[in-house]
């Protein structure tokens, strides 16, 4: 493609409500729907250390046609998502911006860039091996139906001492969605602890996100279903609490390669 065709610009150059309007035309059709708005954008931005200067908006003729979110923390970096719209797809428009996220990187000094793709993403899978990523593990998005549960022996901790107690337990690093700069950003974390285990975790009404957890698992998800219906992102699939979940009725609603590019 020619230069007149591609131009690339900072996210910050484009308001929050260009950003939304465009994320939301680049994912059309996409294997999982879903739709942002301002807030939720803002929402992202923050919790995942979106920087909006090293992120890529892009453009022809003008128009604003793809972008791509790039999280940074320290020497680590993570690609928060990247799309064109449906009229500009297969254009290498895609290619184009994953290329310039990964300069934007090496100014910064980061090392590490992480990413996950969608088992069945098989296009966007085949581009990042092509830029050199390579499959650290796969990942699986789970979701618990709320139950109710007699005699749990659960009690509610200071969030700070379960992530304190969860530090100390866990044996492998997680992923970036629920990794501690994530859930710095979180004020209205919980902590809960049974004689075996520990979880952080957000209630937004009869909805649980388990963040992070430590420790024996099933004491900890029937406790936390009888206070609403659990989701836990990007488990490893072949972390032990997969087959407790399993066991307790949960699904697996997506499942994801884990993928490392290092510069």
């Amino acid at each position: 493609m020619s230069r007149t065709e591609l131009e690339l610009r900072p996210a910050r150059s484009v308001s929050p409500a260009e950003r939304a309007e465009l994320f939301n035309a680049a994912y059309e059709g996409y294997l999982i729907p879903f739709h942002v708005d301002e807030a939720t954008l803002a929402f992202m931005d923050d919790a995942f250390d979106l920087d909006l200067d090293a992120s890529r908006v892009a453009f022809r003729d003008g128009a604003a046609v793809g972008l791509g979110n790039l999280g940074v923390r320290g020497e680590d970096a993570w690609i928060g998502g990247v799309g064109v719209v449906t009229a500009a797809r297969r254009s290498g428009f895609g290619e184009a911006l994953m290329r310039a996220l990964h300069d934007e990187a090496r100014e910064r000094g980061i090392r590490r860039v992480w990413l996950e793709v969608i088992v069945e993403n098989t296009a966007a899978f085949a581009l990042y091996e092509k830029l050199d990523y390579r499959t650290v593990r796969d990942v699986e998005v789970w979701s618990l139906p709320a139950a109710e549960e007699n005699g749990s022996t659960a009690r509610e901790v200071p969030a700070d001492e379960a992530h304190s107690r969860i530090r100390e337990l866990r044996s492998e690093r997680d992923p970036w969605q629920r990794a501690d700069g994530t859930l710095a950003h979180y004020p209205d974390a919980r902590g809960l602890a049974t004689e075996g285990g520990v979880a952080v975790y957000r209630q937004a009404g009869e909805h649980v996100q388990l963040v992070q957890f430590a420790g024996e698992p099933e004491p900890l998800l029937r406790a936390l279903r009888a206070l609403g219906s659990v989701s836990l992102l990007n488990l490893p699939e072949d972390d032990a609490a997969a087959s407790v979940l399993g066991e307790l009725g949960a699904k697996v609603v997506v499942r994801q390669h884990e993928m490392l590019l290092e510069l």
